[in-house]
């Protein structure tokens, strides 16, 4: 549990940035130090092969020859720490500050760590040739105390820092593992129902997001979840009647009570229907929120649809007594739709404004473009829908008047279905209505981008 806890993970990543930190830097500073000790190195060994050279030559011009040579080339070995060689033009060794090579040829000559010179008494007049080897140990004593001293330095810094590193993980973890364990007791308990839980955080950064998100997410489940049991509920409301008028009738005739008369055998069917509608409307609302409805589009002219639309509800308007008008602008571009699913839509809307609108009131279905789009409308003189049931409009199974008959208010999924089918098409729907004096639904379709009237 440890080892996946985000607190040892932070100090982790810390001890691991200082770590690779600090070696970088060490192994930088190394290279560097050999590289200024190197060039230093050479500078020095130059100058002293340059003093040699002019002192080999000043002695022999003196002595005329380089009898008694040899304990200066043996002293200049050990001073140096260099292998000191003198041989004549021949290459034979006539001094070395190791004794053991004189007389014998000399077989470094050109060898790329050797540093060779010339001597001559006169210009053009060679006397010899002084051969002076590489460095002794002088890098490796320094890369030594580098290592030694300095790297001494760096692992007590490595352990301090990783020291502060702790701390400084503990202090800036509690903050974060605070509201990161609130969470997540908070994401168990809404995973065994309990959608009362909020997360009160006064963070302004990602931490303060993450928590108006989790409430977010937390607030919409439950409206789903107070939705899904909703839907249960009414779907079972909705069933139970219908079911019980069957049940009920059957039921007689089976005891011989009644016998099946013509009237008997119209209402069950109407039962059936209504069943029968309900189970349809509710497919179809599945699979629009599933993202699955087929829709066979194509180009459509949305006036002639309104048109059909309101002369096949008119004989409905009648009979309520509201008057049903259509009112659509010429020259409407086409859209490229389902025409049935979209004609579905609207008599919704129309059935809806009819089943609100008293007698001797009005509906009006009308059609124009509007900002690239058509705007179709469907706005009644009825009795209007309160503020507070606005939100909740085009939810499944919402009735304005919990208490209205079936007979209208039907079961509650028309305008549900209404919303989906216009989305579906890429369009929006919204409402406005005002308590006493009527409502207008309007929807919204994508005009064909070759929409021609």
């Amino acid at each position: 549990m440890m080892l996946r806890s985000l607190q040892f993970r932070l100090l982790l990543a810390f001890t691991i940035v200082i770590l690779v930190t600090v070696s970088g830097v060490f192994f930088l500073l190394s290279v560097a130090t050999q590289r200024q000790i190197n060039d230093l190195e050479s500078g020095l060994a130059r100058q002293r092969t340059d003093r040699m050279q002019m002192e080999l030559i000043g002695y022999y011009i003196r002595q005329g020859s380089w009898d008694g040579i040899q304990p200066t080339i043996q002293q200049w070995g050990n001073i140096y720490g260099q292998q000191i060689v003198l041989t004549d033009t021949a290459f034979v060794v006539l001094a070395d500050s190791k004794p053991d090579e004189i007389g014998k040829e000399f077989a470094n000559f050109g060898a790329a760590n050797w540093d060779s010179r010339t001597l001559a008494s006169f210009p053009g007049y060679a006397i010899g040739l002084l051969h002076v080897g590489p460095p002794s140990s002088s890098v490796l004593t320094a890369i030594s105390v580098l290592y030694g001293t300095v790297g001494r330095y760096f692992i007590w810094g490595t352990l301090i820092a990783i020291a502060i590193a702790v701390i400084i993980t503990f202090l800036l973890s509690r903050p974060i593992l605070a509201p990161v364990k609130a969470l997540t007791s908070a994401a168990r308990r809404i995973g065994r129902g309990d959608f009362s839980q909020r997360l009160k955080l006064k963070d302004r950064g990602e931490l303060g997001e993450l928590a108006t998100a989790f409430n977010t997410m937390t607030d919409d489940l439950e409206r789903a979840e107070k939705l899904r049991r909703d839907l249960v509920t009414d779907v079972a409301h909705e069933l139970r009647t219908p079911l019980s008028n069957v049940r009920g009738y059957l039921e007689a005739i089976r005891d011989g009570v009644i016998s099946p008369e013509a009237a008997m055998i119209a209402s069950l069917h109407e039962e059936v229907m209504l069943l029968n509608r309900l189970v349809d409307d509710l497919q179809d609302l599945s699979l629009a929120e599933a993202g699955q409805l087929n829709l066979v589009r194509q180009p459509e002219d949305i006036g002639q649809i309104v048109t059909k639309a309101v002369a096949s509800t008119q004989p409905q308007a009648s009979a309520r007594g509201v008057t049903l008008n259509g009112e659509t602008e010429a020259g409407l571009p086409l859209c490229d739709i389902d025409a049935q699913r979209i004609s579905q839509a609207l008599h919704n809307l129309i059935d809806n404004a009819l089943a609100h609108t008293r007698q001797g009131g009005t509906v009006t279905v009308s059609g124009r473009k509007e900002d690239g789009h058509i705007a179709i409308a469907v706005a009644d003189t009825g009795e209007g829908i309160p503020p507070e049931d606005l939100p909740n409009i085009f939810e499944r199974f919402y009735r304005v008047d919990k208490s209205r008959a079936r007979a209208t208010g039907g079961h509650g999924l028309g305008l549900t279905i209404t919303r989906r089918l216009v989305e579906a098409h890429g369009g929006r729907i919204r409402v406005e209505s005002e308590l006493g004096k009527g409502s207008r639904f309007t929807f919204t379709l994508p005009v064909r981008p070759d929409g021609q009237p």
